[in-house]
């Protein structure tokens, strides 16, 4: 390999400022609660950041599963745990609006006769 060629993954580096110890909750059901802890680059509490809850979960759908994720904001993982059933409904009422929004401008578009569209294969 030569010196000169271009890094393929560009300049990477851990941004020692923002790192988040990460700890993973589950029911075995449903629910998956992460704890995002804030640390120093040693690895001790960073006491001057709040700590993050982020919950996931999957939905059943025609297409299969259908992967939700939603940030909590709680203080301890008990409350993160009470407050996931509306942060998932308000994560899926977002992506169900944001789904109509895909919808309505592509239902909007202006289609010029000849132009190629999406599902079209051009042959040339």
């Amino acid at each position: 390999m030569t010196t000169d060629s271009p890094n393929p993954i560009g300049d990477i580096a851990v941004d020692q400022n923002n790192l988040y110890r990460e700890e993973t909750f589950t029911d075995l059901k449903v629910a998956t609660l992460q704890r995002l802890t804030p640390i120093q680059p040693d690895g001790s509490p960073d006491e001057s950041r709040v700590t993050l809850y982020v919950g996931q979960t999957q939905l059943l759908s025609q297409a299969g599963p259908v992967p939700v994720h939603c940030a909590i904001e709680a203080g301890s993982l008990a409350e993160a745990m009470e407050k996931f059933p509306e942060a998932v409904k308000h994560a899926v009422e977002r992506m169900v609006e944001e789904a109509r929004e895909i919808q309505r401008q592509e239902a909007s578009r202006i289609v010029v006769p000849g132009a190629p569209t999406a599902g079209r294969i051009l042959k040339g």
